[in-house]
């Protein structure tokens, strides 16, 4: 250096620098490294960043003013600069000779300026509208020149007058120029021309954000500032960056996948081409042999066993994709692992600062804003790396899902029966979930043990060897904790299984819930519920323990090693003092080293699960795909349009062949049928024309577009029209020919919106009927030129497919002129075709027309016998059945209400919300069982017209849920309080309390201990110093365990309570709730809110106390030693409460917004895998590809704000915790004189680590909000209107009521809801006890609803009714409902045993149980079942046949055998033969009962005592059946139309 600035002028002065009042640094050291400092980085960094602009060339940006400002100050500095240059060389010439030193510095920063013009212009024209790499040049430069500019005036101000005048008036030019450019450099440029950016109505901002908006994250305020406003909705927010959308990310992976698929391919025919000479046979080719492999090839094969194929690999594709991107996140944490260890040594300093008395002040306050500075820049740049982690987590997800999506549309389907539907979205939501997850903490791997190092390292130098024995203790914890996790993750196994069945349970009960009524069993099936509540919250107990167990070991690991650490240095050796610097400087190391031993355990298991995950993916994704040749799409030659030739097929490469030596020729425009037994391989045929099969051999062609109808209807979840336009554009005039033509028109009348009806998944909302119909609409519409039809006419009934058959299908229908291929087993339509193909165990027995066929006697005719005989019997059906051929009531929606008979208003409402309810029970089986069925006759000759189309504005049937938004009030915290118990929550905050204080506590024992060294190092107590620390950290560490216990113990009881009275309320709760709520709503509350309260909610709560003790134990400190820090925790407390604030309302909309748009991506995807041969068929792939890109990106653009919105967070708590840092060593340094250095090493050290917990107690606060919902959203079901009570002791009737069995009607009106019309309007009429009515009338004269009355599911409107003289409106609803019985129209069971469906209560014995079903003709079955009674009956009793049900019903009915029956005769379902069953037993075991029959079938009730006819909720007649016959009324009309009188 001396020789840069010769002797005069020395490079450090320690007296001018350290040990004055007015520190000031020497000249030499001025003008070479506060000069240079700049320059070095600048230069250092401009190649890279000139690299990278050449790259990235984003358009140029028109040359602005402040452009123009900035260019010319960059000029104006250059020539500033070498003004001081050629000065030096003018005085160099008077002879006053100056050091190099006055060369060299003005020469390189004038070089630099240069550098940074041309910079500011290189970037213009590159678009950079706001630059980094400048705005930190400028700023290092101002930094560097703030000393010489105090210097220049500290030394001119000492000096008469200034020597150096020039030299003197440039710098002041140079550092006002530097100071404009900086300020210039915080705005942003105008965007570049010609961008993309423009055409976005609402663009996100990051992409224009300047430098310092971008680092503070500053950019995202407007929208928290929008969602604090009002609750944020899907309009509100951003579009996507490009560069994260599925467009961008996509195809960036697929073509790494590509590549190393390739390269693992190309390896192979390496070393293929190693073994044989010949190449291989390509996968087109079959001539050679069999297979296509010679044998000689299969002995060389043999001998080669190394040439195993390298198997593509899925991790590189994705390193290579993201990896890139990821690497700069990673940059950003090696810095911040460095800047980390940098506060514990600011801390040591100031605490020796404190320690030394006459040190100057500037040195404590510089110390301070140093420690301010470091924290600082760390959360920038930590929150810089986060922000990369979780975009690349984003990225990876989007281009995971869509990989897939993609592949599934692609797969074969020997590839599919390898993973169902299931396994393959739970690839996309949970396995693609897990890459996000550790991306985010991927960098751990390297980074905590490199903090650990540095840690330990640190602590080695402060304290020795003794380190060690702390290291040892957290390693001892490390297998403790890992115990812990595996006991945990086990209970939540076996919890996740008992909450399955519960809600399985539930479901059930909530399905039938008006058959628990009827039957009066709640009760019952309450203690089943319960009783498995109780097995799970035993689980929830255990996982308490293990929770109390492991939040005191992460609480008392950093003390614990602490104590044992100090200990140890303490008594090693005598001379060892430990003193503040030592043990706070330790402390904060420790803390430090908290947190990557926490983490790593995590990460590593994350980690093993990812590379699962990716395992399965990989193989997802290295499937075999479809061979897109196998059938030639191409062929003009041929005049046949669709034709095999020696066609040879299979499901599977290693399967046998299912379709064997196939010659089928199609000529163009004829209609070719298909027919044959089950499983003769005709709808593999069909498979094999779409190139669904793995053709063996042969060649297939067909001429044209394919429109294909599968056996089984798929129909996505879109509006009815959009099902049948299927991509296609809208022709009003065509798409009404098409309904037309598929008999949809009626069925349009029928459903409430239309053909803008939407269909739920599956189309659960049309019957069977319907769907296939829909089908062969899509198929009419597409007008393709071959039409592919796989049995489409089994599933509607006879007329619907005759009507289909002559106005599509046939010779005469929409279709001809088209080439149409038809599986079918309908025999009566064969005549009416071209050809006839019969297949026979996968071979083409016979081909040609039906009078051929007929001719020569083979297969076909045999298989006409067969079935003829069946067709036949179909026909019989009576006549007035096909009488009303222009509604088909047999298959519309309306007949599946009729049955459940209810009032109009009703009728029309239930059929608009069918479809709420029915999405719920997605496994697809639609209420109602709806399979085709046939009526009796009695309603069948005129359907009753629809009174009148529901006038809009009536009141909806099922009212949209309420979502709360905005905060939650105080009284629902209240509420969960009160749950908890009062006293017990006041008991938890003050555990809390005495756990924080025994931690300060143990602390300040600490600070006293260390000023023991500064008295007189005495040795002499050191045993007590260390007892009592230890006791105070032990008693921490115990509450800790106690209070987190007792906290979990109370939300356990909460939970209990909480569900207890869900239960009890929906239990009790009036039918009509039933009605107007779909039953998932209600499940939702007891299965996702219930888990919520389970399981969320606890560790919330806890989470949340304990920052929030931290946090106030940390101000009680400080305030404590520092009590002037009062004044400034107001504003800091303001500023806390007001970002919380902005941040909990804006996180939580977005939290909803994006998990409304996640299930729309996995219903879509699971939809398409479903329909992936359908979509293949009408070439809709890329339609499809697109739809799921824009789904993912939907969803995308909900969880990017959601990213943000915590770093945003981040950036401004962790400010203020750093101010608290600032503020806390501040006034240390002013108060320096009354403070004792342990004191201020304790307030330090608590502000260093305040910032995380504070951080933490904003997200909690948010969780909290969102998961106290729950408590408010089950309290609001436990609270809905409940029926009449149960029992009344004092009205309770004789056990053996009712003797006679008379029924009273007076003066009886009744109506479903408040507000609705009355159903039954004064209704008067007398049974005498043993008496048989029927009760008929049309559809909504209000039969049901009569028999709802005696059950008093329907509560009177006026008048009464009473049963042997008792008004059944006093007495108890289950002493009433126990005394009478019903056969329902709809057979509900319950899965468990027969027995416990057949004596819920266990009242009677076995012998009456089979004695029961003897009656019930059911004995033969059951006893032939392994089980007997005890047979298991699945949910909903699939597992029997719907008559079995039926008949298990009426077993119920005779084990009661009460004086009153009440039979809903079903039309459904049951067979003739069952009906008669029933009707005979009921005869003969109820002879001497009441009986109340709604019939269907009149011919049942002709030889009943009365008949009563309903018409319109009132009597119109009511007689013995003869008279009524006689009268000729309503009855004779109806009997007429049964064709039981002529």
């Amino acid at each position: 250096m001396e020789r840069l600035c010769g002797p005069e002028l020395p490079f450090w002065v320690a007296n001018q620098t350290l040990h004055t009042d007015q520190p000031d640094l020497p000249v030499c050291f001025q003008l070479s490294v506060l000069s240079w400092l700049p320059c070095i980085y600048l230069w250092a960094v401009s190649p890279l960043y000139i690299f990278y602009l050449k790259k990235n060339n984003k358009g140029y940006i028109m040359m602005s003013i402040m452009n123009r400002f900035k260019t010319v100050f960059g000029l104006l500095l250059w020539v500033v600069c070498w003004t001081d240059l050629f000065y030096t060389f003018h005085e160099t010439q008077q002879g006053m000779s100056q050091p190099p030193i006055f060369f060299i510095t003005p020469l390189v920063m004038g070089m630099t300026m240069l550098l940074a013009t041309f910079l500011i212009q290189f970037e213009r024209l590159r678009g950079v509208q706001s630059s980094g790499i400048l705005f930190i040049f400028w700023f290092l430069s101002v930094l560097c020149a703030i000393v010489p500019f105090r210097s220049k005036i500290l030394l001119a101000s000492s000096q008469v007058e200034v020597t150096d005048t020039l030299r003197f008036t440039t710098f002041y030019f140079y550092f006002g120029l530097v100071v404009l450019e900086l300020i210039l450099c915080c705005f942003n440029e105008k965007p570049p021309l010609f961008s993309n950016v423009v055409t976005d109505p609402n663009v996100c901002p990051e992409s224009t954000a300047g430098f310092l908006s971008t680092i503070t994250f500053w950019w995202f305020t407007s929208l928290a500032v929008k969602g604090f406003k009002m609750p944020l909705e899907a309009k509100d927010l951003w579009s996507l960056n490009q560069r994260d959308s599925s467009k961008a990310m996509v195809p960036k992976l697929l073509k790494e996948w590509e590549k190393e698929q390739a390269k693992s391919k190309s390896k192979q025919n390496l070393s293929n081409d190693v073994v044989y000479s010949k190449p291989p046979p390509s996968a087109n080719n079959h001539t050679g042999g069999e297979n296509g492999t010679s044998p000689e090839e299969v002995e060389v094969l043999l001998s080669n066993p190394k040439s195993v194929p390298r198997r593509p690999s899925f991790l590189r594709s994705l390193v290579r994709a993201f990896g890139p991107y990821f690497l700069i996140g990673s940059a950003y944490k090696l810095l911040q692992d460095v800047i980390t260890f940098v506060n514990p040594q600011l801390l040591r300093m100031l605490i020796s600062f404190i320690k030394q008395k006459g040190v100057p002040d500037w040195w404590g306050y510089s110390l301070a804003f140093l420690m301010f500075f470091t924290a600082f820049l760390q959360t920038l740049i930590l929150h810089q790396h986060f922000q990369y982690c979780f975009i690349t987590g984003m990225h990876v997800r989007t281009a995971l899902i869509g990989a897939i999506y993609r592949k599934s549309l692609v797969i074969t389907n020997a590839a599919k029966r390898s993973s169902t539907v299931g396994e393959v979205v739970n690839l996309m939501s949970v396995d693609a979930q897990r890459f996000v997850d550790l991306t985010t903490f991927l960098n751990m791997l390297w980074s905590a043990p490199l903090q650990i190092m540095l840690a330990l390292y640190f602590l080695w130098q402060n304290l020795g060897p003794s380190v060690l024995a702390g290291v040892a203790v957290m390693i001892l914890l490390i297998p403790f904790n890992a115990v812990i996790a595996m006991k945990s993750r086990a209970y939540q196994v076996e919890q996740m299984q008992h909450k399955d069945s519960r809600i399985k349970l539930m479901n059930e009960i909530l399905n039938g819930i008006k058959v628990l009524k009827l039957y009066a069993w709640e009760n019952s099936f309450k203690e089943k519920v319960l009783a498995i509540r109780q097995k799970e919250l035993n689980v929830l107990k255990k996982a308490a323990y293990l929770g109390a167990l492991s939040t005191m070991a992460w609480t008392s690991a950093p003390f614990l090693v602490a104590l044992t650490t100090f200990a140890v240095y303490v008594t090693v050796d005598k001379n060892n003092i430990l003193d503040a610097e030592k043990a706070f400087v330790s402390l904060s190391l420790f803390n430090i080293l908290r947190f990557p031993l926490n983490m790593l355990p995590q990460v590593i298991s994350s980690l093993v699960q990812t590379s699962v995950s990716l395992k399965r993916i990989q193989n997802f994704l290295s499937h075999d795909e479809l061979d897109p040749n196998s059938v030639d799409r191409k062929n003009a030659a041929s005049d046949f349009s669709v034709s095999v030739v020696n066609g040879k097929f299979t499901w599977a490469k290693e399967d046998s062949p299912v379709l064997r030596d196939i010659n089928v020729l199609v000529p163009q425009g004829s209609l070719l049928a298909v027919v044959g037994h089950v499983g003769c391989g005709k709808s593999s045929l069909i498979s094999a024309l779409l190139g669904e099969m793995e053709k063996l051999e042969g060649d297939v062609s067909i001429r044209g577009s394919v429109a294909y109808v599968p056996q089984q209807a798929w129909i996505q979840n879109a509006t009815l029209r959009d099902n049948i336009l299927f991509g296609k554009a809208y022709n009003e005039q065509k798409y009404g020919c098409v309904l037309e033509a598929c008999a949809l028109t009626p069925d349009l009348e029928v459903l409430p919106g239309g053909d803008m009806t939407e269909i739920g998944e599956k189309g659960i909302n049309l019957s069977g009927g319907q769907r296939q119909r829909v089908s062969l609409a899509r198929a009419l519409y597409s007008d393709a030129d071959v039409y592919l039809l796989d049995d489409p006419l089994s599933a509607v009934d006879a007329h619907v497919s005759k009507h289909i058959f002559d106005n599509l299908i046939g010779p005469e229908g929409a279709l001809k002129g088209k080439t149409r291929i038809l599986v079918t087993h309908g025999i009566s339509y064969l005549p009416q075709v071209d050809n006839i193909v019969v297949m026979v165990d996968g071979r083409v027995s016979e081909m040609g027309s039906h009078q051929e066929l007929l001719k020569q006697n083979g297969a076909f005719a045999e298989f006409l016998r067969n079935y003829a005989l069946e067709d036949m019997i179909e026909d019989e059906a009576p006549e007035e059945m096909i009488h009303d051929e222009d509604l088909f009531p047999e298959d519309t929606l309306s007949n599946h209400i009729d049955m459940v008979d209810t009032e109009p208003g009703i009728n029309e409402a239930k059929r608009k919300f069918i479809r709420q309810i029915s999405i719920i029970s997605a496994d697809g089986e639609t209420p109602k069982s709806r399979s085709v069925r046939r009526h009796g006759c009695s309603q069948r000759k005129h359907p009753e017209p629809q009174e009148k189309k529901q006038p809009q504005g009536m009141e909806k049937l099922i009212q949209a849920e309420t979502t709360e938004t905005g905060r939650v009030k105080l009284k629902v915290y209240l509420e969960y309080a009160k749950a908890v118990g009062l006293l017990l929550s006041v008991l938890i905050c003050i555990l809390y309390g005495c756990q924080s204080a025994a931690a300060i506590g143990a602390n300040i024992w600490l600070s006293e201990w260390t000023n023991d060294a500064l008295k007189n190092h005495t040795e002499d107590n050191v045993n007590m110093r260390v007892g009592v620390y230890a006791a105070l950290g032990i008693t921490q560490g115990v509450l800790v365990m106690i209070s987190s216990f007792t906290l979990a113990m109370g939300n356990i009881g909460a939970a209990r309570k909480l569900h207890h009275n869900l239960l009890a309320n929906k239990l009790q709760t009036v039918q009509s709730f039933y009605d107007t709520t779909p039953i998932g709503r209600i499940l939702n509350r007891f299965s996702k809110d219930i888990f919520v309260i389970d399981e969320s909610l606890p560790s919330t709560v806890l989470m949340f106390l304990f920052t929030f003790f931290v946090s106030l134990s940390t101000m009680i400190v400080i305030i404590s030693s520092t009590p002037i820090f009062a004044v400034v925790i107001a504003p800091l407390a303001f500023v806390y409460i007001f970002v919380q604030r902005f941040y909990v309302a804006t996180s939580r909309q977005l939290k909803r917004l994006e998990s409304v748009s996640r299930s729309p991506i996995y219903s879509h995807f699971s939809e398409t895998v479903t329909g992936a041969s359908v979509i293949r068929a009408f070439g809709r792939h890329s339609a499809f590809v697109c739809m799921s890109d824009m789904k993912v990106d939907e969803n995308q653009k909900s969880y990017y704000p959601g990213i943000v919105s915590n770093r945003w967070l981040g950036v401004r708590i962790e400010f203020i915790g750093n101010c608290i840092v600032l503020f806390a060593a501040l006034f240390a340094v002013t108060g320096k004189n009354d403070l004792s250095p342990g004191l201020v090493g304790l307030s330090v050290s608590y502000a260093l680590q305040v910032t995380m917990s504070l951080n933490w107690m904003v997200r909690m606060t948010s969780d909290l909000e969102n998961n106290i919902v729950a408590v408010e959203r089950v309290k609001e079901y436990s609270e809905t209107e409940t029926e009449a009570p149960w029992e009344i002791e004092e009205k309770k009737p004789n056990p053996d009521w009712p003797m006679q069995g008379n029924v009273d009607f007076h003066n009886y009106s009744v109506r479903y809801r408040e507000g609705l019309d009355l159903v039954l309007k004064n209704l008067t009429l007398s049974v005498k006890g043993g008496e048989k009515v029927g009760i008929v009338g049309r559809t909504g004269a209000g039969k049901s609803s009569m028999t709802l009355c005696l059950f008093r599911l329907l509560e009177a409107a006026e008048g009464e009714i009473s049963i042997d003289d008792i008004k059944i409106s006093q007495i108890g609803l289950h002493d009433l409902r126990s005394k009478l019985t019903i056969i329902p129209q709809e057979p509900v069971l319950f899965s468990g045993t027969l027995r416990m469906n057949l004596d819920p209560f266990e009242k009677y014995s076995d012998d009456e149980v089979w004695n029961v079903l003897e009656h019930s003709h059911l004995r033969k079955f059951v006893s032939n079942q392994p089980a007997k009674l005890e047979m298991e009956c699945s949910e909903g009793g699939e597992n029997l046949s719907v008559g079995q049900r039926q008949l298990v019903c009426l077993a119920r009915a005779l084990l009661r055998k009460t004086r009153i029956l009440v039979l809903d005769e079903a039309t459904a379902a049951v067979d003739l033969e069952t009906d008669d069953l029933i009707q005979s037993t009921i005869r003969t075991q109820f002879e001497d009962s009441t009986v109340f029959t709604i019939a269907h079938r009149l011919n049942t009730i002709m030889d009943y005592t009365r008949v009563l006819v309903l018409d319109k909720g009132e009597i119109a007649e009511f007689d013995t059946p003869s008279n009524l016959l006689s009268q000729r009324g309503i009855f004779y009309g109806m009997a007429k139309d049964a064709g039981l009188v002529l």
